[in-house]
């Protein structure tokens, strides 16, 4: 493993039995000192070992240049859009509907957009520069949870290792592209199918109300991890949690319990944030698993 560069720009497709699937970007974002920012919690010793042991420096790691993928499925009905990326959120992301277009993709042909959590590299654009709703024909649907914690009373970050200054923007941030959806959004609770086929699985910890995202067709199955995993380092190391995990402790349960589903299925994997085009399986390795990319 070295430090990653790729921002995954170019629309990937496959095929997940007879639906086809797309990831496609809003652009990247470099994040600082990712040693502390991924691994806040890991021993530091281990933690420097591990990333030595993968050929990187930890005093040297200055960024991690992560792509932001959204997930599109077409099950031959309907086309599901998982997330809309950053949006405004820096120079180098709001890509999402330039790279649709290049993937032959009509953002007014998207039926659903499934919001998996509030985070702005998630939200940001679910709406277009004049507020409005930026699929205009899609059904929104997020966890109840999910909504009532970034929508309702100002939310309660504190258990984040970040500063203040982080919190507030993600609160404003979660609060400017979702509130204009009010009344519009479907809600749902806990693990829902939201197609057939496509089904939204309660994965807390990360965030409140974080789901992943299971896919079935003819026997064949991707699950989207979202953000239970940050980094291919929380599969071997998924006793590890990062700034951004809302309740460490869930998110480790929930991302045991996520790959453990994914060992016995024998699904392919989608990670949001690791290095593009994020697909690949894992197997067992002791007390965690081992990460093999797709080539």
């Amino acid at each position: 493993m070295t430090p990653n560069t790729r921002s995954g720009d170019d629309p990937y497709r496959f095929e997940v039995g007879a639906f086809e699937c797309t990831l496609v970007s809003d652009g990247s974002y470099a994040y600082p000192h990712p040693a502390q920012t991924f691994f806040v919690d890991a021993p530091p010793d281990d933690r420097e070992q591990t990333l030595a042991d993968e050929g990187i420096q930890p005093d040297e790691w200055e960024e991690y240049i992560s792509p932001y993928p959204s997930l599109v499925i077409d099950t031959g009905e309907q086309t599901v859009l998982v997330d809309t990326g950053g949006g405004e959120l820096a120079p180098t992301t709001g890509n999402l509907q330039s790279s649709l277009e290049a993937a032959g993709i009509d953002a007014a042909e998207v039926d659903i957009v499934l919001l998996t959590h509030g985070h702005a590299d998630h939200v940001g654009g679910t709406l277009t520069s004049d507020g409005e709703p930026a699929f205009p024909n899609a059904r929104y649907v997020m966890t109840e949870a999910e909504w009532e914690f970034w929508t309702g009373e100002k939310p309660d970050l504190s258990s984040l290792r970040v500063d203040e200054e982080f919190q507030t923007m993600l609160i404003e941030f979660a609060r400017a592209n979702l509130k204009p959806l009010e009344g519009e959004v479907e809600l749902i609770e806990g693990t829902t199918e939201v197609v057939s086929g496509i089904t939204a699985i309660s994965a807390p910890g990360h965030t409140p109300g974080h789901v992943a995202v299971e896919i079935t067709s003819n026997g064949e199955q991707l699950l989207d991890l979202v953000d239970a995993v940050l980094h291919p380092l929380h599969v071997s190391h998924p006793d590890w949690t990062a700034a951004v995990d809302y309740d460490p402790d869930q998110t480790v349960e929930t991302r045991r319990e996520l790959l453990d589903r994914a060992t016995q299925s024998e699904s392919l994997l989608f990670a949001f944030h690791f290095p593009a085009p994020g697909l690949g399986h894992v197997a067992p390795s002791d007390d965690a698993w081992e990460w093999n990319p797709v080539e």
